[in-house]
């Protein structure tokens, strides 16, 4: 079906309710240097909220405004208060704790908890991990990877492509010309991050994240071709895996009538997830090679990102010469000095 002008525009959003505790420590034991010490019972169990939640007033019996339902942090405050503890009122300050259902519990800092502690989790199905990373950098981690799951996204048809470090996202109707463009573009040295289908994930109050879908990954459709694979055609240096989104670039057929900016100065926008991002409508017309100007856009972007802007300056020098000099001479040079050549 072919996508209409404004098919990008009404993207809807996608957004997860849950995650499982056993997705959270296959994607980052690594990263995250996790190991499971209790509770493998209950690496079923769901996580339905990106916050966290350090349980000090909970292990002290004040259960009252305690938000069980989101993944339990312990730091040295929670480790060393029960430490603080003889083991029999450790066990029931544990207990209360582990009779709400947790998703699970992440000790940090490398400590370790009794084994009775590990025990109840075991029975109450509450998975354990300890992190060799301090409190602040294992929560920094951890929010930022269940903020990413849990946030909006959005499938966009189109191709992203990062030229000189900006993330060109290239929309349009089906059919006009995307992939083709993003392919010339890699061919010059740019780099591909998807083609056909874009995820596009709201990072933060105005940041969008491109990648492509694990079914497509680097594979671009080029009609009359049929499939390629980037990655083994021109190498690695030729993809990303994810890039912030931060142009888009509207393919349409050249109309005569077009409203089509001359100068820059009125700088329009587009929303994707309620994000604005700098939005350029780029005309096709024979003999216009789209590449290049792509190319102009990522360096004029560049450009502006540092605190230049080329439209702004001409209209400046505008007004300057036309207040200096008026309608009297419009010529650059104002005289030739006999220089014929």
């Amino acid at each position: 079906m072919a996508e209409t002008r404004s098919g990008w525009r009404n993207t809807q959003p996608i957004q997860r309710e849950s995650i499982t505790v056993q997705h959270l420590y296959d994607s980052t034991r690594d990263r995250f240097r996790l190991t499971l010490l209790a509770g493998a019972e209950g690496l079923s169990n769901l996580i339905t909220d990106k916050s966290l939640h350090r349980p000090g007033l909970a292990l002290a019996g004040y259960v009252g405004l305690f938000t069980y339902h989101r993944i339990q942090v312990f730091g040295n405050t929670e480790i060393f208060y029960l430490k603080s503890l003889p083991m029999e009122e450790r066990i029931k300050a544990f207990s209360t704790l582990a009779s709400f259902a947790i998703p699970c519990i992440v000790i940090t800092s490398g400590s370790q908890i009794d084994r009775e502690l590990l025990d109840i989790c075991n029975e109450r199905k509450i998975p354990v991990f300890v992190s060799t990373f301090e409190t602040t950098k294992a929560i920094f981690f951890l929010s930022d990877f269940l903020e990413d799951q849990f946030n909006p996204q959005a499938a966009v048809h189109g191709a992203f492509v990062d030229v000189y470090g900006v993330g060109l996202l290239f929309v349009g109707r089906s059919g006009i010309g995307k992939s083709e463009v993003a392919l010339d573009l890699i061919e010059r040295g740019h780099r591909l991050v998807a083609d056909d289908v874009v995820m596009v994930t709201q990072k933060g109050e105005n940041i969008l994240m491109g990648a492509g879908t694990d079914l497509v990954r680097h594979f671009m459709e080029i009609r009359g071709l049929g499939l390629i694979n980037v990655r083994e055609m021109f190498g690695i240096r030729a993809i990303r895996f994810q890039k912030r989104v931060e142009v888009i670039v509207e393919l349409e057929e050249w109309h005569a009538d077009g409203d089509y900016t001359r100068t820059g100065l009125d700088e329009s926008t587009g929303q994707i997830l309620g994000v604005e991002v700098p939005h350029v409508r780029l005309p096709i017309i024979t003999g216009k090679n789209i590449t290049v100007i792509s190319e102009v856009i990522a360096l004029n972007y560049l450009l502006k990102h540092y605190g230049y802007d080329a439209s702004r300056e001409f209209a400046a020098k505008l007004e300057q010469v036309l207040a200096e000099r008026g309608a009297k001479n419009n010529r650059v040079i104002p005289y030739f000095e006999h220089d014929f050549e």
